[in-house]
C-alpha cells in the first residue's frame, strides 16, 4: 500500500515537473517567435500592434532591406571572423592549459599553484578601466584582437576540461607512453579524440560568448564601422536617430525603409543575429550534456 502511494506521488511529481519545465521552455521560445512574426509582417501591422505570434500581412521586405544594408552585413562579417578566430584560440589555450593541470602533483609540481592562480581570476578581475588601459597600451583599439585576446583563456572552461581529462582511463595514457608517445602526441592522438563531449561543450560556451558579446565592441572600437554584430544591434536599437541615418542613404533605400517600418527592421536584424547560435546548438546538444556533467565532477 505504501509502495503504491509512493509511486502515485512520484508520478504526480513527474507530471508537475514536465508541465513546469514545458512552461519554462515555451516562455523562452515565445519572444523569439514574436520577433520572427514581427520581421515577417508589414510595417503598418507591426506599428499598429497587431502582431503577436503569427505574421500579419506577410512580407519579406525587412529581410530584403537588410541584405542591401552594408553596415549590417559588415558587422555580421566581423562577428563571424571573431567567432572563428576566438573559438580557435580559446580551444587551443584551454587544451594546453588544462592538460598539464590534470596531471598528478608528482608529475607537475606547480599544478596546485597554477590551479589556485587561475581560480582567483574567476573571483576577481582587474576591472574595466585597467583592462582598457592594457588593451590601449598594446595598440589593439579598433582591432579584432581587442575582442579576442582579453578573454583568450576562459578559466571556467579550463576547469571543465581538466576535470574531464582526469576522468579518462590512466591505462590508455600509460599504453601510449610505453609505445613511445610523448605528452604532446598523447594529448593530440589520445586525449582529444576521447574528449569530444568536453571539446564540444567549451566550444559552444566560447562561440556563444563571442557571438553575444556587445559591450567590449562599444568600448574598444572607436569607429562604428568596426562594431561586431551585437554591438551594432545594441547601438541601432538604443539610438532613435538610427532610422534617420538610414533615410539619408539613397532614395530607393529610403522608400523601402518607409514601407518596411522601424520595428519590423529591428525584429529582422535581431532574429538574424540569434539564428546562427540557434542553428548550431542542436548539433552540439548531445555532447553538451555529457561534457558539462562529467567535466564538473572531480574525484
Amino acid at each position: 500500500m505504501n509502495k503504491n502511494k509512493v509511486r502515485a506521488g512520484s508520478r504526480v511529481f513527474e507530471i508537475c515537473n514536465y508541465f513546469f519545465l514545458g512552461f519554462l521552455a515555451i516562455s523562452c521560445v515565445i519572444p523569439l517567435i514574436h520577433e520572427l512574426a514581427l520581421s515577417l509582417s508589414s510595417g503598418g501591422a507591426a506599428s499598429a500592434g497587431k502582431v503577436f505570434l503569427i505574421p500579419v500581412e506577410f512580407s519579406l521586405d525587412s529581410y530584403a532591406f537588410i541584405l542591401r544594408n552594408n553596415k549590417f552585413l559588415h558587422a555580421l562579417l566581423i562577428s563571424v571572423v571573431r567567432v572563428i578566430l576566438g573559438v580557435t584560440m580559446n580551444l587551443a589555450l584551454i587544451v594546453i592549459t588544462a592538460y598539464p593541470l590534470s596531471r598528478e602533483s608528482h608529475e607537475f609540481k606547480a599544478r596546485t599553484f597554477y590551479s589556485w592562480f587561475l581560480f582567483v581570476t574567476i573571483l576577481f578581475s582587474g576591472g574595466m578601466v585597467p583592462t582598457y588601459m592594457v588593451v590601449q597600451s598594446y595598440g589593439l583599439l579598433d582591432s579584432i584582437w581587442a575582442l579576442i585576446l582579453p578573454g583568450a583563456v576562459p578559466v571556467f572552461s579550463v576547469v571543465l576540461m581538466l576535470n574531464f581529462f582526469r576522468q579518462l582511463p590512466k591505462a590508455v595514457e600509460e599504453a601510449a607512453f610505453i609505445d613511445g608517445a610523448g605528452y604532446f602526441r598523447t594529448l593530440w592522438k589520445i586525449y582529444l579524440p576521447m574528449s569530444l563531449p568536453a571539446v564540444a561543450t567549451v566550444s559552444l560556451f566560447a562561440a556563444v560568448a563571442h557571438w553575444n558579446s556587445w559591450f567590449d565592441g562599444i568600448i574598444y572600437m572607436n569607429q562604428p564601422s568596426n562594431y561586431p554584430l551585437q554591438s551594432y544591434l545594441q547601438v541601432m536599437i538604443m539610438m532613435a536617430s538610427n532610422s534617420q541615418e538610414l533615410l539619408k542613404s539613397t532614395p530607393e533605400m529610403a522608400d523601402m525603409l518607409k514601407k518596411v517600418g522601424d520595428s519590423t527592421l529591428k525584429a529582422a536584424q535581431i532574429f538574424l543575429g540569434s539564428l546562427p547560435i540557434i542553428a548550431v546548438y542542436p548539433f552540439l546538444q548531445r555532447y553538451f550534456m555529457k561534457g558539462i556533467v562529467v567535466g564538473s565532477v572531480k574525484e
